[in-house]
């Protein structure tokens, strides 16, 4: 299948994973409300709904998997990871947070990796790198997480250990103990990152390889960032300038282990 026909299915499947999404991040919805919806869009996703419009999001996305010949399961685990965001908002232990981003952030990658008719044995990078960056996202996120839907996406174990009281994250600035548990996350996010180093190699597809390369290259300048400035003092990103070096330094890596 050409790049160019893929586009619509990649552009279903982030219009159903943001909708749903929408649902477990709705501050004014209740639990039962949310998981009623999410099941609702698991319903239409698997073709077996009435077909209610308030589901499209889900009918288109049945209708995509139909004519690329995509699993399901990818969509499925995403569901799973809102439906999990509905009910708990604390994680035991690194292990436990990394169990989390094997079902909200691991299948985008997997799904990725399907349309485009890569090997199984891609997965394991591709689940290193989307986890990095679904944790790098919950530290720049960090206050408003925990402000707005009292989430936090940080090792319970590690708060403990560093003496973290979690009203500290509605400061304006790292209290020492929580820049403590920011690093030690850091840290496991380098592990991932390091995992997913050469994931871009192991991809046939040129266009998918650049793109997975540029996108390894910002993750590592996110983390870099993050292990420079305080995500509660002011939200971490990159400039216009940052943007473009990792895609061009992206582009160059793709590029030599191409050609």
């Amino acid at each position: 299948m050409l790049t160019n026909k893929l586009r619509p299915h990649i552009a279903c499947f982030y219009d159903f994973a943001r909708c749903a999404d929408d649902i477990a991040d709705d501050p004014e919805m209740g639990t039962e409300e949310k998981i009623k919806r999410l099941e609702g869009f698991e319903e239409a996703l698997l073709g077996k709904g009435n077909g209610n419009s308030a589901f499209q999001k889900a009918l288109n996305m049945h209708e995509s998997l139909k004519e690329s010949g995509v699993s399901p399961q990818h969509c499925r685990d995403l569901l799973c990871a809102f439906k999990q965001d509905a009910i708990k908002s604390r994680y035991d232990d690194w292990a436990d947070l990394i169990s989390y981003c094997a079902l909200s952030a691991a299948p985008v990658g997997r799904y990725m990796i399907d349309l485009h008719g890569e090997p199984d044995m891609s997965y394991e990078r591709s689940d290193s790198l989307c986890s990095a960056l679904q944790l790098i996202n919950h530290l720049q996120d960090i206050g408003s997480d925990y402000r707005t839907l009292d989430r936090v996406y940080l090792p319970m174990n590690w708060v403990r250990d560093a003496g973290l009281n979690l009203i500290d994250l509605n400061c304006n600035e790292a209290t020492p103990a929580l820049r403590q548990v920011l690093e030690w996350t850091l840290v496991g996010i380098n592990e991932q990152l390091g995992d997913s180093e050469n994931l871009h190699a192991s991809l046939s597809s040129v266009r998918l390889s650049l793109e997975t390369s540029i996108i390894y290259q910002i993750a590592r300048k996110l983390h870099q960032k993050l292990r420079e400035n305080d995500p509660l003092s002011k939200h971490i990103k990159l400039s216009k300038l940052e943007l473009a070096s990792c895609s061009i330094k992206g582009v160059a890596t793709g590029l030599l282990c191409k050609f």
